[in-house]
């Protein structure tokens, strides 16, 4: 069973939100191009690993003894 709160709500604005960053806002800066692509790649790259996580959940039931 897989987490669509965790792939959608997660994982998807995570990989949108560092592709943003490594595309359109590092060729506006100056002199940090490269770092500010490096953290916009590491958010995607971490998105990806949320949306992958995502569709492995599984809900444990609780027994109580």
């Amino acid at each position: 069973m897989t987490s669509k709160a965790i792939i959608f709500g997660v994982g998807l604005p995570m990989v949108v939100f560092g592709a943003f960053i490594a595309l359109l806002i590092a060729p506006l800066a100056e002199g940090v191009v490269s770092t500010i692509e490096f953290v916009g790649s590491l958010i995607g790259i971490l998105g990806v690993v949320f949306m992958i996580s995502g569709l492995f959940y599984k809900k444990e039931i609780i027994v109580h003894e």
